[in-house]
């Protein structure tokens, strides 16, 4: 039973990899809501080229 301790303790203080960890999350936040305000964006990216657009012209 030891054994398993010492092997779940060693596990929650092993910290190599955190920093991958913490930017898949980071990542996977912004897809969130990226999706989450799609259609807003796509509007706004829209509205941008246009006024772009006008400006040039």
């Amino acid at each position: 039973m030891k054994w398993k301790s010492e092997a779940v303790s060693g596990f929650w203080e092993d910290e190599d990899g955190l920093g991958t960890l913490e930017i898949l999350m980071i990542v996977a936040v912004l897809v969130i809501i990226a999706i989450a305000f799609r259609k807003w964006i796509m509007k706004w990216v829209g509205e941008l080229f246009r006024s772009a657009n006008t400006e040039i012209n």
